[in-house]
């Protein structure tokens, strides 16, 4: 029984941060997309390119922190 309710309440502490980071994502995909749509440096596009598939698919998966890292790296790709 004790498992049981630390489990349940684990679960719901997790679900706010969840959401943010399901919010981070779904922003980050959205900025990777953005700068895709301008002129980006030759060497920047296959990196933002990776970057907004693999985001993609960890949205698709509900890996929202894995995501979070692909933006990271489309973030990386775009500084000078």
């Amino acid at each position: 029984m004790r498992v049981s309710l630390l489990a349940l309440a684990t679960l719901v502490a997790m679900s706010p941060a969840r959401a943010d980071d399901k919010a981070a994502c779904l922003d980050g995909i959205a900025m990777i997309r953005a700068e895709l749509a301008k002129p980006a440096p030759e060497t920047a596009l296959p990196k933002l390119k990776k970057a907004l598939r693999v985001a993609e698919r960890e949205l698709g998966e509900g890996e929202f922190d894995e995501c979070l890292d692909a933006v990271g790296d489309a973030r990386r790709a775009l500084k000078p």
